[in-house]
């Protein structure tokens, strides 16, 4: 039976650093299993989100609830894939021990127990690596390590996983099966993932989040989706957002300070 509690439910939040308001008055809600992508201009504030996901950042306004309670609290039920993750390709790890590393919190002072094993053995498996646990991690591929780096967010054992970019450095066809995984995650645990693959996000996402120093969420299926095709050959994704989305990249709309304010419908357009 699924949780009819929001997983995610942010209310009316403001926040920044210092006095840089990053986030205005954002409130939403995301159910439970469900696969959300995070979309919008760099800068417009989806790291800064994400931080408040993760309990690194608090509002300075407002309300943010994680799995029912204050996101430090939940920290343990989450698990995270960043962005960027730093590895000596020199240093002699196995794809075992890159996601028993995602166990270290529960044995900071003694050796990892059997269960432990057991848990990055079954994490590997459901990223489609299984058996792999004795593969170099330097020798994988870049798909292959991305799954490891997955696997060891899933070692937790979390009910919710927040993914920065999990497709940015690999080709187009790994990260259409990185995002085919998501989906079969999300049956099972709630998934959230910014990215700047809108095409596959689109493909594969319940519900999109525009950020832009606001937000706006979207039910996947009622976006109106098109496709241009670019002077060079490229299949280019657009999505016409309802009437209700300001949520638009401010960089290009407003170019010329106070020529438009924020949320102006006619801006909006033009962007478009």
């Amino acid at each position: 039976m699924l949780n009819p509690s929001p997983i995610i439910e942010l209310n009316k939040v403001c926040c920044g650093y210092g006095a840089r308001e990053i986030l205005h008055n954002v409130t939403f809600a995301l159910p439970a299993h469900s696969l959300t992508g995070i979309v919008g201009p760099n800068g417009g504030g989806k790291t800064t989100l994400l931080k408040l996901l993760l309990g690194l950042l608090r509002p300075q306004y407002g309300t943010v609830r994680v799995l029912g309670q204050a996101p430090e609290a939940a920290r343990s039920r989450i698990g995270y894939v960043p962005q960027h993750f730093l590895f000596d390709l020199r240093y002699p790890v196995s794809a075992g021990d890159v996601v028993l590393a995602g166990r270290v919190e529960r044995h900071r002072f003694g050796p990892y127990h059997r269960r432990d094993h057991a848990a990055a053995r079954a994490a590997l498996a459901r990223v489609g690596l299984d058996g792999q646990a004795g593969r170099s991690f330097a020798e994988l591929s870049g798909g292959e390590r991305q799954r490891v780096l997955v696997a060891q967010a899933l070692a937790t054992e979390p009910e919710l996983l927040l993914l920065d970019e999990p497709t940015a450095n690999v080709d187009a066809r790994v990260a259409q099966e990185l995002h085919a995984l998501f989906s079969r995650l999300a049956e099972t645990l709630t998934v959230v993932m910014v990215s700047h693959n809108l095409s596959v996000v689109a493909a594969h996402a319940t519900h999109i989040l525009c950020v832009n120093r606001t937000t706006e969420l979207h039910p996947a299926e009622a976006l109106a989706q098109g496709r241009l095709q670019t002077a060079l050959g490229d299949d280019l994704l657009f999505i016409h957002h309802d009437a209700a989305c300001h949520v638009i990249d401010a960089s290009q709309v407003f170019a010329a300070p106070h020529a438009a304010g924020p949320g102006t419908h006619g801006a909006e357009n033009a962007q478009r």
